[in-house]
């Protein structure tokens, strides 16, 4: 692999993590067109690591707060009289407070529980399928765009005539999120477009959709990584160093952008455009790999 890939698979990965469009299913497509055949895996990994960071300082105000109320929580500490400012629209959407903090850090272990026996499931029962099936997945992740649009309209007007006072994440959103999680594993099929679509189908609100999807990502793909550890010297003798970092550093400043845009989307509602892209995308690809 050439630097000059690494750098593209690495843009693609930043722009594709964030934006409900499947990494995975457009890293799969590059490295076939590029011809490099199998990567090891570990470099999809480590592109992974890159895009949580653009994560963790996106959501930074809101991974102190939990982690504040964490400390707090173990210490058997009251919570102090300040609030969460009005501005920070994330953090008060999963901890305004330490009661909906602690309910939140619950959630987020049950989603990643789900997602984590899903995942490793997934990885042993079905095999490495060829690109016409992600393909396929790109189709299913559109349909999930859209369903969820429209039932995402359907509540809020009907939330519009009598709202409850949103109290957290509860037990049911959080199983159906793991759960949507885990399908994201699958090729083709974006994870944050199945999790935000997940959330939206049980009602939660698109700024909290937004923000859980990629609070419950950071466990999910430290785990993947953790699990990948094994083959870490495969990165060196396979690929090399340098493609590795320049990936790296391109799927950072890529997933940051494309993390901003997709947050200002969500609340939009502007979610089910991206199916505009992937139905065509997928139909070009299954007409150009002979279906």
């Amino acid at each position: 692999m050439t630097i000059f890939q690494s750098i593209v698979l690495g843009l693609i990965q930043g722009i594709a993590e964030f934006l409900p469009i499947s990494s995975s299913g457009h890293l799969k497509i590059a490295q076939e067109l590029f011809g490099l055949g199998d990567v090891p895996l570990l470099f999809d990994i480590f592109l992974h690591l890159a895009t949580l960071l653009a994560v963790v300082i996106y959501f930074r105000k809101v991974i102190f707060r939990l982690i504040s109320v964490l400390f707090r929580w173990v210490l058997r500490k009251s919570e102090p009289a300040q609030s969460v400012p009005e501005t920070d629209s994330k953090t008060k959407a999963l901890a305004p407070d330490d009661k909906t903090g602690r309910r939140t850090i619950i959630m987020v272990l049950v989603t990643t529980a789900i997602t984590g026996v899903l995942g490793v499931a997934s990885a042993k029962i079905i095999p490495d399928l060829p690109v016409q099936f992600i393909c396929i997945g790109f189709l299913v992740t559109s349909i999930l765009l859209i369903l969820s649009a429209v039932a995402e309209r359907k509540f809020r007007r009907t939330d519009e005539k009598g709202a409850v006072a949103f109290s957290g994440i509860n037990l049911f959103q959080a199983v159906v999120i793991g759960i949507a999680q885990g399908v994201g594993t699958l090729p083709g099929i974006s994870r944050s477009g199945s999790t935000i679509a997940g959330a939206l189908f049980c009602k939660v609100d698109r700024i909290t959709a937004g923000a859980y999807s990629f609070i419950v990502s950071i466990p999910a793909i430290l785990g993947a990584f953790v699990l990948e550890l094994k083959d870490l010297g495969e990165i060196s003798s396979g690929i090399g160093v340098a493609p590795v970092l320049f990936g790296c550093i391109a799927a950072f400043a890529s997933g940051l952008a494309s993390l901003s845009l997709l947050m200002k989307l969500i609340n939009k509602g502007k979610l089910e455009f991206f199916a505009c892209y992937l139905i065509p995308v997928s139909i070009l690809l299954l007409i150009l790999f002979k279906f």
